[in-house]
C-alpha cells in the first residue's frame, strides 16, 4: 500500500492499492459514514427517462460515496463499497457502488483514525511489495497447491488422488505409470505459478514430497535453491494448515502475514498448554498490556469495532508491543475466536489480579 497524501486536519487519506492484501486492509479500514472516492463508471443519468438502462452510455468519472456497506471478495480480488453519492456531485443522494481492485487510487475521509486503523495502515506501508510463496502439500492420496501473498490466500489446485498407484492393479508397471502421471499433473500446475512466485515449500508425509521436490528442481533447475522441503503428518489442505501452524517454514514464509498468523496462534496455544508466557481474555490481557508485559497482542478482526478493544490496541502501541490483527475467516482466526478473540504472548511472567466481585 502506498500513502499518496494525508491531511490530519481534514482526515483525508489518498491511498494506492498495490496488492491483494491491501484490498483486505482497505475493506477493514472502511466503516459506515466514511467517505470514499475513486474513478468509476456510471450510466448517464441525464439520458431521457424512457431510455432503457442497457442503452444509457457509461461515463468514466470520479465519484465519492458515503459508506453504508463494504464487501470484500477475496477470490475475485475486489472490494465493493456501496452508499449514496455525496452532495458535491449533481447526482448527490443517488446510490452507487465503487468496485475497487489492485491498482486503484482511493481517497478516504474518516473523522478519526482508530488504533486498529493505524495498525492496518502501518502494516500495509511496511509491506508494499509482498512476495508470492507457493505451498505444496502432497502424497499419493491427496494434494493441494496454495498461493500466499501477505494476507491473501488462494487455492491454486486441490485434488483427491487416493488410489493413484493403488487402484488394485497387480502390475508394478501400472502403479509406476499412475505415479508418474500424478507427478506430471502437479508439475503442470506449478509451472505457470513459478513465473510470479519467489519461493516454493513442498510438504507432506512419507517420501513423495522429496520425489516431487527433486522432479521440480530437475524440470526448473533455476529454482533448486528456492525449494524447501518439510515433513507433515497430513497432505492436502490439512497439511498446508499443519505446515503454517508448525513454524517449521518460518524462514521461508516470513514475508506472509498468513504464515505469521498461523505460527503465532500455534505458539500461543502451545504456551497456554504448558502454562507459559501467555494471557487470554479481555481482562487478563488488558492488565498485561498496562504492565508492559505483552510482547505480541493478537486481536481477531471481528472485534476491532469494539471501543474497549481499540483502546487496548492503542495501549499496546504505547507499550511498544507488536499488534497482530488476525483474519476471522482463516484457520488461525477460528482458533483465536475460541479463546475470545483477544490474547497475548508475554515478555515475562505476569499474573493478572483477580477480578473484583460485585458488591450486593
Amino acid at each position: 500500500m502506498k500513502l499518496l497524501f494525508q491531511d490530519p486536519h481534514t482526515g483525508v487519506l489518498r491511498l494506492k492499492v498495490q496488492t491483494p492484501s491491501d484490498l483486505w486492509r482497505l475493506s477493514r479500514l472502511l466503516a459506515p459514514g466514511d467517505r470514499v472516492g475513486a474513478v468509476t463508471t456510471r450510466r448517464d443519468s441525464e439520458a431521457p427517462s424512457d431510455t432503457p438502462a442497457a442503452q444509457r452510455d457509461r461515463r468514466t468519472l470520479f465519484l465519492t460515496v458515503r459508506v453504508e456497506r463494504v464487501e470484500f471478495h477475496e477470490f475475485t480480488g475486489h472490494v465493493r463499497v456501496t452508499g449514496p453519492i455525496t452532495e458535491e456531485s449533481p447526482e448527490g443522494g443517488r446510490y452507487h457502488t465503487l468496485d475497487l481492485e489492485v491498482g486503484a487510487d482511493v481517497t478516504v475521509t474518516k473523522s478519526a483514525l482508530s488504533p486498529s486503523d493505524r495498525t492496518l495502515l502501518e502494516e500495509g506501508l511496511r509491506n508494499p511489495e509482498e512476495p508470492v510463496l507457493l505451498l505444496v502439500s502432497a502424497d499419493t492420496s491427496s494434494s493441494a497447491v496454495v498461493r500466499l501473498k501477505g494476507r491473501s490466500v488462494e487455492i491454486v489446485d486441490e485434488r483427491d488422488a487416493r488410489g493413484l498407484g493403488k487402484y488394485g492393479r497387480t502390475k508394478a508397471s501400472g502403479r509406476e505409470k499412475d505415479r508418474e502421471g500424478y507427478v506430471e499433473e502437479l508439475l503442470k500446475v506449478l509451472a505457470p505459478e513459478l513465473t510470479r512466485g519467489q519461493g516454493v515449500v513442498v510438504s507432506g508425509p512419507g517420501f513423495f514430497k522429496e520425489e516431487l521436490a527433486r522432479r521440480l528442481g530437475e524440470r526448473f533447475p533455476e529454482w533448486r535453491g528456492r525449494i524447501r522441503v518439510f515433513g507433515t503428518s497430513e497432505s492436502g489442505l490439512p497439511g498446508v494448515h499443519e505446515l503454517l501452524r508448525s513454524g517449521k517454514a518460518a524462514e521461508a514464509l516470513s514475508a506472509s502475514v498468513v504464515a505469521q498468523e498461523e505460527a503465532t496462534v500455534e505458539r500461543l496455544l502451545r504456551s497456554l498448554g504448558e502454562g507459559g508466557l501467555s494471557a487470554v481474555g479481555d481482562g487478563e490481557v488488558s492488565q498485561a498490556v498496562q504492565a508492559s508485559a505483552v510482547e505480541t497482542l493478537l486481536v481477531l478482526e471481528d472485534r476491532l469495532t469494539e471501543r474497549p478493544v481499540q483502546d487496548l490496541v492503542e495501549s499496546a502501541h504505547q507499550a511498544q508491543s507488536e499488534v497482530l490483527i488476525v483474519r476471522a475467516d482463516g484457520e488461525a482466526g477460528r482458533r483465536l475466536r475460541g479463546l475470545g478473540g483477544v490474547a497475548a504472548l508475554l515478555r515475562y511472567p505476569f499474573r493478572a489480579a483477580p477480578s473484583k466481585a460485585r458488591s450486593s
